[in-house]
């Protein structure tokens, strides 16, 4: 029971020296190759391209032909709404989970999953959106024009190619 530890010493140095003979065979076969890896830059992953969401074009031309009709016969509030719905259904054909139905537009134009220049253009609709349904205020052809544009910047692609 006297030589428990001088063994334990024992066994503590050969695995000191298994380690240091483990070190040396690596630094002998890897030592040549670390000054070239030190000269490298270090290359740091690239940002992946923004996610394109924008509807398809003819989609977009389609949905805005079909909001100027609206507006053609003087129905520049419903031409608005098309344009929100039509966009948060765009939102959600993305990112299915993203939207949930009890989100209000402010809500939904919060989202961090979108970029910021749709997130605006997004609200600049949802706002004239929510004066005409719930404050009763009446939506003009320049109104309805502002939200045209929007939803032009909203659906075409110099906003989906913007860093977030």
């Amino acid at each position: 029971m006297q030589n428990w530890p001088a063994i334990k010493w024992a066994i503590w140095i050969i695995a000191a020296g298994l380690i240091l003979w483990a070190v040396y065979k690596l630094a002998r076969k890897y030592g040549p190759l670390l000054p070239e890896l030190l000269k490298r830059p270090l290359k740091l992953p690239s940002r992946p391209p923004p996610e394109q969401w924008r509807p398809a074009p003819a989609a977009a031309r389609q949905l805005l032909k079909e909001a100027d009709a609206l507006a053609a016969m003087g129905r520049y509030s419903d031409a608005a709404h098309l344009l929100l719905l039509r966009s948060i259904e765009d939102i959600e054909s993305r990112r299915p989970n993203l939207v949930r139905p009890n989100f209000t537009s402010r809500e939904i134009g919060r989202l961090g999953a979108l970029p910021e220049l749709a997130r605006n253009t997004f609200m600049s609709i949802a706002e004239v959106v929510e004066r005409a349904l719930f404050a009763g205020q009446p939506v003009g052809a320049d109104v309805f024009a502002q939200c045209r544009q929007a939803y032009e910047r909203f659906a075409f692609p110099d906003v989906w190619n913007a860093p977030a």
